[in-house]
C-alpha cells in the first residue's frame, strides 16, 4: 500500500459540466480519490486509478446495464 498524502494536498478537479446547484463530485486523477463538492472537508473515497478510469467510463455510458 503506498503512502498518499492528506486529501487536501490532492489536485481536486470539477467537471466542467457540473450545475451551479454545487452536485457534483470532484476526483483527484493521479490518486484515485472522489469526494462531494458541497463537503470537501469530508470523507474521501479512495479507488484507485484504474478503478476510477472504469467508473466513469461506466458513468459515460449510461450507467450500470447500459
Amino acid at each position: 500500500m503506498r503512502n498518499l498524502p492528506e486529501p487536501d494536498q490532492f489536485a481536486w478537479r470539477k467537471s466542467s459540466r457540473s450545475q451551479a446547484s454545487g452536485e457534483c463530485i470532484e476526483v483527484a486523477g493521479g490518486v484515485g480519490g472522489v469526494r462531494d463538492s458541497k463537503n470537501v472537508g469530508g470523507p474521501v473515497l479512495m479507488v484507485g486509478t484504474t478503478g476510477l478510469r472504469a467508473l466513469v467510463a461506466e458513468l459515460k455510458g449510461g450507467g450500470p446495464g447500459q
